[in-house]
């Protein structure tokens, strides 16, 4: 059984970088072909797909957070991190970390339950 926890601070002041890491157990994330995603869900607001890394280290990332969003991972620790910088209350969500069957799927079988992020001074 695969499960993801995501973790990281509840509240990050306006302007700062938001880190997150998702740790994996029950596989790992360098199994071809999965891809591991962050999904962001604003108060109020659907589901917001904002990146992945897939099972090779290829990242990939939504073109409107791109500027902002980094995915990078420990293989080691069967980790894998989101970072996104410069961030303004509407960065203000809860954050998931999934797993999609491959990458553009949109398949995702598994995900971590989820941790709020406040952005707030």
């Amino acid at each position: 059984q695969v499960q993801l926890q995501e973790s990281g601070p509840g509240l990050v002041k306006p302007s700062q970088t938001l880190s997150l890491t998702c740790t994996v157990s029950g596989g790992s994330i360098t199994t071809s072909y999965y891809a591991w995603s962050w999904i962001r869900q604003p108060p109020g607001k659907g589901l917001e797909w904002m990146g992945a890394v897939e099972y090779s280290g290829s990242t990939h990332y939504s073109p409107s957070l791109k500027s902002r969003t980094s995915i990078s991972r420990d293989t080691s620790k069967n980790q894998f991190t989101l970072q996104l910088s410069s961030v303004t209350p509407e960065d203000t969500a809860v954050y998931y970390c999934a797993r999609d069957q491959t990458y553009g799927s949109s398949w995702y079988d598994y995900w971590g339950q989820g941790t709020q992020v406040t952005v707030s001074s």
